[in-house]
């Protein structure tokens, strides 16, 4: 299987990102090891979405972004070639059920917690201020983008209830508008570019980045067998 890759860097600072499986991801402080992390990602990224699981699997670049922002703390404002093309129905309902699929997997990942406000991760700063510690802070940080994201591509949404209600509830509001499958590139927050594509795929590489540091962490605290790997993570 071939993986097209998206490079964004800061320096040797590496997100790569898979565009052919949207929301998977790597970082690394160089390319070379970014890239070496992404065959286990892609296995990852299948094995949850229920696919077949390839052999062998290359990555090929496809689009080099450079940037000035923090990528070792996965700040990130690239928006893909790929994301300003419009959607059709169908691939809009398979990458929408992906994107809720995550949520209700990220939800049930943080409901199987037995303390949701214990920890053993060191506290750290990153540009957004103090990195969550506990499954609490990371699933209150996780949801709480909800109104942000949509709200780049000009859709009123909230952080009310569960990650999965008001990401619904975003998702029917932006149905209500219409050409939502357009794919207007739209000047978002801080002079940065949003697509729907990007939006979908924000969603899913977000909850990917917080799933496993909640994933790593409650393992480490309350043991394997206590804690569902939803998310179909590398052990």
């Amino acid at each position: 299987m071939k993986i097209e890759c998206v490079w964004e860097h800061n320096g040797n600072d590496t997100l790569l990102y898979a565009v052919n499986l949207p929301g998977a991801y790597t970082r690394g402080a160089n390319l070379e090891i970014a890239v070496q992390k992404m065959e286990q990602e892609a296995r990852s990224y299948l094995a949850w979405k229920g696919c077949a699981v390839p052999g062998t699997v290359a990555v090929d670049i496809i689009q080099d972004a450079p940037c000035g922002l923090e990528i070792r703390d996965a700040d990130s404002d690239v928006l893909f070639i790929s994301e300003k093309a419009p959607l059709t129905c169908e691939e809009y309902a398979g990458q929408k059920a992906l994107v809720l699929k995550s949520a209700a997997d990220f939800l049930a990942l943080y409901e199987s917690i037995p303390d949701k406000g214990k920890s053993n991760a060191p506290a750290r700063k990153t540009f957004y201020g103090q990195v969550p510690r506990t499954a609490e802070e990371m699933y209150a940080h996780t949801k709480n983008v909800n109104e942000y994201y949509f709200g780049e591509i000009g859709v009123d949404a909230d952080n009310m209830g569960t990650i999965l209600d008001c990401r619904r509830r975003g998702f029917e509001a932006l149905e209500a508008k219409l050409d939502f499958l357009a794919g207007s590139v739209i000047r978002g927050s801080y002079g940065e570019d949003w697509t729907l594509r990007k939006v979908l795929r924000r969603f899913i590489w977000h909850d990917r980045i917080h799933a496993k540091a909640m994933y790593r962490m409650a393992v480490q605290v309350f043991g394997k067998d206590r804690i569902p790997n939803v998310y179909c993570f590398a052990e």
